[in-house]
C-alpha cells in the first residue's frame, strides 16, 4: 500500500489547482450515509478516465488477483454469478446453480453468451476455466480445497462435487474463482496471456482496447454483448495510475473523472469541494493488530487488556482524517448480506473493543496477567495510519503499565510478515488493513483455524476449529448466522487479532458523470456499465 500523504497538503492542492477551497473537516462516520450506488447516469459519455494507485502488474487474475487488477478486469471478465451492488450474489454465466444433494452443485449455463471472439461459451470453457483456476499457486486455488471434481454433465450443465458441503462456494464463483475464460485463446497466448498487447479471454460488456505499458490501459464497450439487457452508457474507459496527489490533482481538473479510493486523506480533502463528489458505501474492511507468539502477546489476558485500553475514536481521528469509525470485529459490515438483524444485535453487545479506553478493567488484566515487564514491539512502515496505530498503542500501554517500543520495518518488507516466520519473530504486533470479497462473515473466521497461515498467535481451540466446519457445511442463512455470530464471539473474546476502525468503501466522481455502485463490489461487478453523463 502507497504512503498516504498528509491531509493539509492534499486540501493545499486542491485549493492550488482552482477548484473551490476543500475543508480539512470529514464527515462523522457515525452520521455518514453509506449507499449501494451513486446516482443513476442520464446520458451516454464518449470516454472516462479512472484512476488506480498502481499499474497492473498482469490482467490474469489467475496469477495477480490485485485490487487494480481486479478493478479493470471486472468490467471484461465475467462470472458464473455476479454480486451485486447491494453484496448479494445472484446467476450470471450460470443460469441456475442447484444443490439436489449438499455434497453436488449442478450449474446450468445460460444458452446465448459468448466471447470476445464470437464464439459460444461452452461447458467445455466453464470446466477448463474451474480447473485452471484450482491450480496450485493460482490465486483462488484455496476456494477449491473441498472440490473433488468439475465435469461436464450435459451440453449446457456442469457437475461440482465436494468432498464435503460448502455453504461459500456460491459466493466464490460470483468471485475470481468463477471467471470463465475462453480456452483457446489462452492457450493460443501461452504464457503472453494478460500482459500488454495481448487480447483478454472474456465475454463482458467491455473488452481490452490497449495496454500502453507504464502509462495507460484502455477497455471500450462490446457492441456485440451477448447480453442486451446491459447498456453501456461510456463508450471507452482509460485507465492511468496515480499517486495521491496526482489523483487530487486529476479530479479536480477534470484531467480524470472518477476513482475508487484506498485512502481516507484525498476523500476527505475532496469532501467539500464543488468540482467533484465523493460517496460511501459499504466496505469489509477493517484495521487490526495482528499479534504473534513471540513474547508477552501470546497471553489472552494481555491482548484483552491492550484492546480496552486503545482509544480506537482517536485512531479514526487522526490516522485516517475521521473517515473511520471504531469497529469491534476484524471483518466489515459489508459482509452482512444475509440475517443483517441478527449479525448488528450480536455486533452491539460484545464488549471487549470500546471506542473510548476503559483502563481500569485493563489494569485488573494486566495485573492478573502477572504485570509483564517485557517489551512489546509493535512494527510501522512509516504509513500515517499504520504508525498512529503504532503511537496509539505505546500511549495505551504506558496508561496500564506494559511497555511498548516501536519498530519500523521498510514498506518494500511489510506484506513479508504473512510469509516470513523469522520476520514475524521479531515483532509482537502487526497494524495492518484486511477486507474479504465475499459477503459473508465465514469467508473470514477461518483465519482463527488451529494452524492456520494467519493465526500468528498460536490460538487453538477444537471447539472453535469443529464450528468453522460447521459454518462453512451449513447453506441454511439463519442457521449458518447463529454459527457465524459465535465465532465472532470466541475469535473476540480471545483477541486473536485486535480490531480497531472499519474505513467506508470510497468512490470520487468529476462533476459530470455519475452511476457506478459505491460499495466495495467494485473489484467483481462491472461498475464501468453503470457509468456515464450526470444528469
Amino acid at each position: 500500500m502507497k504512503r498516504l500523504i498528509p491531509l493539509v497538503a492534499v486540501a493545499g492542492l486542491v485549493a492550488a489547482c482552482g477548484g473551490p477551497a476543500a475543508t480539512t473537516k470529514a464527515p462523522d462516520p457515525a452520521k455518514l450515509t453509506l449507499v449501494e450506488r451513486t446516482a443513476k447516469a442520464a446520458g451516454p459519455l464518449e470516454n472516462a478516465v479512472w484512476l488506480l494507485d498502481e499499474e497492473p502488474g498482469t490482467l490474469d487474475l489467475d496469477a495477480d488477483g490485485g485490487t487494480p487488477n481486479r478493478t479493470v478486469m471486472a468490467n471484461v471478465c465475467e462470472r458464473l454469478m455476479q454480486t451485486q451492488p447491494d453484496m448479494t450474489v445472484k446467476p450470471w454465466l450460470a443460469e441456475k446453480a442447484e444443490q439436489p444433494d449438499p455434497k453436488t452443485m449442478v450449474l446450468t449455463l445460460r444458452q446465448d453468451a459468448t466471447f470476445h471472439d464470437g464464439s459460444p461459451v461452452t461447458a467445455d470453457d466453464v470446466v477448463w476455466s474451474l480447473k485452471r483456476h484450482s491450480g496450485e499457486g493460482m490465486d483462488e486455488s484455496d476456494e477449491f480445497d473441498d472440490v473433488a471434481s468439475v465435469t461436464k454433465t450435459g451440453e449446457h450443465e456442469v457437475t461440482i462435487a465436494f468432498k464435503k458441503p460448502n455453504a461459500l462456494f456460491v459466493q466464490a464463483i460470483a468471485g475470481g474463482a468463477g471467471i470463465v475464460l475462453n480456452k483457446k485463446v489462452v492457450d493460443r497466448l501461452g504464457k503472453d496471456y494478460g500482459t500488454p498487447g495481448h487480447d483478454d479471454a472474456c465475454s463482458g460488456p467491455y473488452r481490452l482496447k490497449e495496454w500502453v505499458s507504464g502509462s495507460k490501459m484502455t477497455i471500450e464497450r462490446y457492441d456485440a454483448y451477448w447480453n442486451k439487457d446491459v447498456k453501456p452508457l461510456t463508450k471507452s474507459v482509460t485507465f492511468q495510475w496515480a499517486d495521491d496527489t496526482a489523483l487530487v490533482n486529476s479530479l479536480v481538473t477534470g484531467a480524470a473523472q472518477g476513482a475508487y479510493l484506498s485512502d481516507t486523506g484525498p476523500a476527505v480533502a475532496l469532501q467539500s469541494n464543488q468540482a467533484v463528489s465523493v460517496a460511501y458505501g459499504a466496505t469489509t474492511r477493517v484495521f487490526v493488530l495482528l499479534p504473534t507468539d513471540r513474547g508477552v502477546m501470546k497471553d489472552p489476558k494481555i491482548r484483552r487488556a491492550l484492546s480496552l485500553a486503545v482509544d480506537r475514536a482517536g485512531i479514526a481521528r487522526s490516522g485516517f482524517a475521521g473517515l473511520a469509525r471504531p469497529w469491534k470485529v476484524p471483518v466489515g459490515a459489508g459482509a452482512w448480506s444475509y440475517e443483517k438483524e441478527a449479525f448488528q444485535a450480536a455486533y452491539d453487545q460484545l464488549q471487549g473493543a470500546p471506542d473510548s479506553p476503559r483502563l481500569e478493567e485493563a489494569k485488573k488484566l494486566v495485573q492478573e496477567a502477572g504485570s509483564p515487564k517485557e517489551p512489546i514491539i509493535v512494527a510501522t512502515d512509516g504509513e500515517q495510519s499504520r504508525t498512529v496505530i503504532a503511537n496509539a498503542v505505546v500511549d495505551a500501554a504506558k496508561k496500564i503499565g506494559l511497555n511498548v517500543q516501536i519498530k519500523s520495518v521498510p514498506a518494500s518488507e511489510f506484506g513479508s510478515f504473512y510469509t516470513d516466520k523469522s520476520l514475524r519473530a521479531q515483532v509482537d504486533l502487526v497494524p495492518d488493513d484486511w477486507y474479504i470479497t465475499k459477503s459473508d462473515p465465514i469467508g473470514f473466521y477461518d483465519n482463527g483455524l488451529s494452524g492456520s497461515a494467519n493465526n500468528w498467535v498460536g490460538f487453538s481451540s477444537p471447539g472453535y476449529d469443529e464450528l468453522v466446519a460447521k459454518a462453512l457445511e451449513t447453506t441454511d442463512d439463519a442457521a449458518r448466522a447463529k454459527d457465524v455470530i459465535e465465532l465472532q464471539r470466541l475469535f473476540t473474546a480471545d483477541m486473536v487479532w485486535i480490531s480497531l476502525v472499519e474505513v467506508p468503501n470510497a468512490v470520487v466522481l468529476g462533476g459530470k458523470v455519475s452511476g457506478p455502485p459505491a460499495s466495495q463490489v467494485h473489484m467483481g461487478y462491472p461498475w464501468a456499465v453503470d457509468l456515464g453523463a450526470k444528469g
